[in-house]
Parts: C-alpha cells; sequence; structure tokens
C-alpha cells in the first residue's frame, strides 16, 4: 500500500484537524493499536509516529454502527 506523504499527520495535527477526537483519546488509540486495529492508521519512524488520514478516516468508518443509516435517523 503506497502512502501520500501529504496525507501523514501528527497526532497533534489530526487533533486539530478532526476536533472531536482529542489529543489524548488519538493517544489511547495508539498505546492500544494491536487490539483496536488503529495498527493500520500508523506509521513508526524511531520515536516518532505518524498518521495516515486516508487510513484514520476508513479506520473510522469501519467503526461505524452497522445498523446506522442516514434513512433511519
Amino acid at each position: 500500500m503506497t502512502v501520500a506523504l501529504e496525507n501523514l499527520m501528527t497526532v497533534k495535527q489530526l487533533a486539530a484537524a478532526y476536533p472531536a477526537f482529542t489529543e489524548p483519546m488519538i493517544r489511547w488509540w495508539i498505546f492500544n493499536a494491536d487490539t483496536n486495529g488503529f495498527n493500520v492508521c500508523i506509521i513508526r519512524i524511531g520515536g516518532r509516529v505518524l498518521i495516515d488520514r486516508a487510513a484514520f478516516e476508513h479506520w473510522l468508518e469501519a467503526h461505524r454502527a452497522a445498523s446506522f443509516t442516514p434513512e433511519s435517523a
């Protein structure tokens, strides 16, 4: 899978782009990435963690409640 470099964000940048998600919440997802599937969103380089914005949006969509449809709201 090829990663578009312009999609890479730090935790702080991701939290700023998506205000519904706080930095501590995102860090918790990173810490538990092996169990919650968030590992598909992150790239580790040395001690730095970068998040692929496109993969993050896909990960969020995968966690949407299956029974929810816009027509039922």
